[in-house]
């Protein structure tokens, strides 16, 4: 695997890395919890925009985004809008969720950017290249919500992300049993030695927790800690992840 380095940040190096949503649908509230990230064990910002009061209008998210990126200083900035049927707040026309995509491209606000890969579909090559060209990131992501697929699917899905272009595919399933957890703990393994770049795999609810804390042994680059309001089902708090992954990977070295 070759890592991926955002700023100071070697994505599938070293222990899985800590990124922490912003969910405030304000614009204060936006910047107010950013600016509370440089005390806190937070490698990677990703601000939800799904969230945002404001989200459907373009230019007003970009101007905010500009904002955001200077308080948080040195910390990455993972771009998101979560559609709904992916487990977001809202949804956006097709047209306009790739103009939001290629605006944040574009804006040089932000290090990474999400792409569904059931949204974009037919139209992700031309904003994975508009990301290649800006020099930002992608991270390509597909969620299941009501249950996990077969372990052929979910490989599936990694490869076929990997193959658009993702430099990290991203794929959250919800488990129905301990078994699907341990199902996509071994797809995590088989694809992180199979594919050359970092991924990020979870098993959501508090099922699922184990394999938000076992990254570093399975495969998966980065996890997802929560401060204040949690993005996601079995989202456990920052600190308390950056405490236990720190034991861990203390203990593999």
């Amino acid at each position: 695997m070759k890592p991926v380095v955002i700023r100071n940040i070697a994505i599938g190096q070293g222990r899985p890395k800590i990124c922490v949503p912003i969910v405030a649908s304000s614009a204060d509230g936006i910047l107010k919890a950013a600016e509370g990230f440089a005390d806190l064990p937070v490698d990677i910002a990703e601000w939800r925009v799904d969230w945002y009061e404001d989200a459907a209008k373009t230019e007003e998210v970009i101007k905010l985004a500009g904002c955001l990126r200077q308080a948080l200083g040195d910390i990455p900035l993972l771009f998101t809008f979560r559609t709904e049927k992916e487990g977001g707040e809202r949804s956006l026309p097709l047209e306009q969720y790739i103009e939001l995509k290629t605006a944040a491209i574009k804006s040089g606000a932000v290090d990474l950017v999400d792409l569904e890969l059931s949204t974009a579909g037919e139209r992700i090559e031309p904003i994975v290249q508009e990301a290649r060209r800006a020099c930002v990131r992608v991270m390509m992501s597909s969620h299941e919500f009501f249950k996990t697929p077969a372990k052929e699917e979910m490989a599936a899905r990694l490869q076929k992300m990997y193959q658009a272009g993702a430099d990290i595919p991203k794929l959250a399933v919800m488990p129905q049993s301990k078994w699907d957890v341990l199902a996509l703990l071994a797809v995590t393994l088989e694809m992180s030695e199979a594919l050359e770049c970092p991924i990020v795999t979870m098993a959501m609810s508090s099922i699922g927790m184990v394999s938000r804390l076992t990254g570093e042994t399975f495969g998966s680059a980065l996890t997802f800690g929560a401060i204040g309001q949690r993005s996601a089902p079995g989202q456990p708090g920052a600190k308390e992840l950056w405490e236990v992954l720190e034991v861990i990977h203390k203990n593999l070295e």
